[in-house]
């Protein structure tokens, strides 16, 4: 795609490029607002008056204050203190072989977890309940449209359908019935804070252990900000041991 130039401010091309970038660095929550013309029209007038800053600037020879000159040492050391830093961490690296030996080690952290996909219908007394198993289980309606016509819980506009969910996401008596039942069972009444439950289960996903390939970034990711840690920790308690600190 073409660079388009859209300014140029004493010799300074100003590109689309340049826009896209100072859009960028905004960051996720400001940034969309800039995404239209009328936004990269502002964004591009800011960069022509840093320019034209900047262009003032050299022509009252700034550059030869003391003020800048100690700006300009100050920036040094924070490059320099970055470029430390950055070549410190970039020096972290995890082989195969470890990255391995985790997995091997830690294969219970990447097992996914046990989910049940339910339906349900939420009424107010066991006795209703009861009526309404008796309807289904006789055929006379079918558990999505029983949902729709008595369940007090939202999920009726869905046939009743919960979705799936680990162990840990419901209360304690629907997850024990729902995780304790065979697919496509219906329970019998099941009591909560919330009222009276049917509750059939749809499909119970088994936990399953991952295979290393599938977790292999998640592994590197984790191992190498692990080493990164340590190899910055251990690097700061020596410069403590080589250079003077003097606490005021």
């Amino acid at each position: 795609m073409e660079n388009k130039i859209l300014a140029i401010v004493e010799g300074q091309k100003i590109t689309q490029n340049d826009v896209n970038i100072f859009i960028h660095r905004l960051g996720p929550q400001q940034a969309p607002q800039f995404q239209n013309p009328e936004g990269q029209k502002r964004i591009l007038d800011e960069l022509i008056n840093q320019e034209l800053f900047l262009a003032d600037a050299k022509l009252n020879q700034l550059e030869q204050t003391e003020e800048f000159k100690n700006e300009l040492e100050k920036m040094k050391d924070v490059i320099l203190t970055q470029l430390n830093i950055s070549r410190l961490m970039g020096s972290v690296a995890v082989s195969e072989e470890e990255m391995k030996k985790y997995f091997e080690e830690n294969k219970a952290k990447y097992v996914t977890a046990e989910e049940a996909n339910t339906s349900h219908i939420l009424v107010e007394s066991e006795e209703e309940c009861n009526n309404i198993h008796k309807e289904i289980s006789d055929g006379k309606i079918s558990f999505e449209d029983a949902a729709k016509k008595y369940s007090k819980c939202p999920s009726k506009e869905n046939g009743g359908n919960l979705g799936s969910f680990p162990r840990g996401k419901m209360v304690p008596e629907f997850e024990e019935a729902a995780f304790n039942m065979t697919e496509k069972e219906i329970s019998k009444p099941v009591k909560t804070q919330f009222g009276y439950h049917l509750i059939r289960l749809n499909q119970l996903k088994k936990a399953e252990e991952r295979k290393f390939e599938d977790v292999k970034e998640t592994i590197q990711n984790e191992l190498t900000t692990a080493k990164q840690h340590e190899i910055y920790s251990n690097k700061v308690n020596d410069l403590h041991q080589k250079f003077t600190i003097e606490m005021k």
